[in-house]
């Protein structure tokens, strides 16, 4: 019977079996990786995958030294673990302890020895920087770098174990792997099957959360939070979502570029575009630090243009607005965030929130929220396939790009329009789209295009017009983007005051 290793862990197979077999409950629009074994995909790495109970932990190894053989450390569990470093162990090793004391960065891979006795080795991951006398030779011992995983050493506690150590795959060893969406494929034995992507986001620890990268941070969860990333570019060095193309993104941790690094890019005409590297590049001033691959840095080295992959990261977004009071309260709850609103009675939505980015409200692990009855809260449904382009301006203009509820200044109303003037970017164009043919729907949601001298007017009428649009322009200067839900809602709107507006997806 086959073994296959999936996601790091082994499983054992009847012969015949197939991915089918395998991904019970996987997306089958996103492409997996898989490995097949052979002796040519064997070659030397620099990086190593340590697979632990409490996660996965990517190690470059340094040329000064290297890891124990595998089998010595497979099984191993933690022997000791405090603020500054975490201990696996014992096994024998050829260290000649020098009994000196040295200097220790975050994520330094140290190889020591209890007691200055070879025969009772550890290896040492280093949590903080501090200095220490580990049992070393007189270089120190460090022979890696985490490189990926730092939270994961964090949370190792007394309890935990190693279970796998694994070269991670290098890009030259892809002439027999692929990614593939075909689940009639025939495994064999010995093949590695990678079905997602892990990233961790900067600055995030269980223990400790930082929030330098905040801002940046919040663009990442809010760009992967479908749980997809879609290729869109690929190169020898990375890969490309552009899901969130011309979002700007402030410029908080511009670093050398490591394999496994997630980045956005922060200027020019693809800003907020995000980028996972396949292997080392230099620093770049147009890009910002945002993550780390902890886990399924194969399936970034295997991907193509045009792939779906499965990504996680790690931590969940922490964003509330838009939600019914009662469900906002329960997701803090659940999430061990303080949780205070301005007012409770009756039925309310949240249309703000403090602190307003994830890593910020971890770590001061409260939020605040503000407000409105359910019943100021105006539902609509926006139909991107039919006016792609002037759906996405709308979604900027209000906030629904980057929250579940946005807003609208209301203009005035006369008859059954209502006419709402955001304010509109001077690089927003809105060429004709959708255009209203015949009549203009009931209930219907509009957008004036630059055939008309009013762009950027957002109207709503609620009777159907063979004449004009919801904006009261003739049907050349309209874009139709959706409709309104709740209408009987309208009749309270009051001239000059923002409207919170919900976007209802099917």
């Amino acid at each position: 019977m086959p073994i296959i290793h999936v996601d790091g862990v082994p499983r054992q197979l009847p012969d015949g079996a197939t991915l089918a077999d395998l991904c019970e409950g996987c997306d089958p629009t996103c492409a997996i990786a898989v490995i097949r074994p052979t002796t040519a995909e064997a070659a030397a790495t620099a990086n190593v995958r340590l697979t632990t109970t409490a996660g996965e932990v990517t190690v470059e190894t340094t040329g000064a030294g290297q890891l124990p053989v595998a089998g010595d450390l497979a099984g191993l569990g933690v022997q000791w673990a405090d603020r500054n470093s975490v201990a696996l162990g014992p096994f024998p090793s050829g260290v000649v302890p020098a009994r000196q004391v040295h200097q220790y960065r975050r994520g330094d891979v140290v190889l020591g020895c209890g007691g200055y006795d070879p025969a009772r080795s550890y290896l040492i991951v280093v949590r903080a920087r501090h200095s220490a006398d580990y049992g070393t030779g007189a270089d120190g011992g460090v022979i890696g770098t985490v490189v990926a995983g730092r939270a994961v050493v964090d949370r190792l506690g007394h309890d935990d174990r190693l279970e796998t150590v694994q070269p991670v795959l290098s890009w030259a060893d892809t002439s027999r792997s692929f990614t593939t969406t075909d689940t009639s494929l025939l495994l064999e034995d010995g093949m590695e099957i990678v079905t997602r992507i892990g990233v961790t986001a900067e600055g995030y620890g269980e223990s400790v959360v930082g929030i330098a990268t905040a801002g940046s941070v919040e663009h990442l969860l809010l760009s992967l939070e479908t749980g997809r990333f879609e290729v869109v570019r690929t190169a020898s060095t990375h890969i490309t979502e552009e899901r969130l193309a011309g979002t700007p993104v402030p410029a908080e941790r511009t670093q050398g570029r490591r394999e496994g690094s997630v980045t956005a890019r922060i200027s020019g005409a693809r800003s907020g575009c995000l980028y996972i590297y396949r292997e080392d590049v230099p620093a770049s001033p147009q890009h910002t630090i945002v993550g780390r691959v902890s886990h399924g840095l194969e399936l970034v080295k295997l991907a193509r243009e045009g792939d779906r992959l499965a990504v996680a990261c790690e931590p969940a977004r922490f964003d509330l607005l838009g939600l019914p009071l009662e469900t906002a309260t329960r997701i803090a709850a659940d999430r061990g965030i303080a949780f205070e609103a301005d007012r409770t009675e009756g039925e309310r939505v949240v249309v703000g929130q403090t602190p307003g980015t994830t890593l910020e409200v971890l770590a001061a692990g409260a939020v605040r929220v503000t407000t409105v009855a359910l019943s100021e809260v105006i539902d609509i449904r926006l139909d991107p396939a039919a006016a792609p382009v002037s759906v996405a301006v709308f979604r900027r203009i209000t906030g629904l790009k980057y929250h579940a509820i946005g807003t609208l200044p209301f203009f005035f109303s006369f008859e059954d329009v209502f006419l709402f003037k955001p304010k509109l970017p001077i690089d927003v164009r809105l060429m004709p789209e959708n255009k209203p043919i015949g009549a203009t729907p009931a209930n219907a949601l509009a957008i004036t295009n630059d055939a008309r001298k009013g762009r950027g007017m957002v109207g709503i009428r609620l009777a159907p017009s063979t004449e004009f649009g919801p904006t009261s322009e003739p049907f050349e200067g309209t874009n139709l983007i959706g409709i309104v839900l709740d209408t009987a809602k309208l009749k309270r709107m009051k001239e000059g005051k923002i409207v919170h507006i919900r976007e209802v997806r099917p």
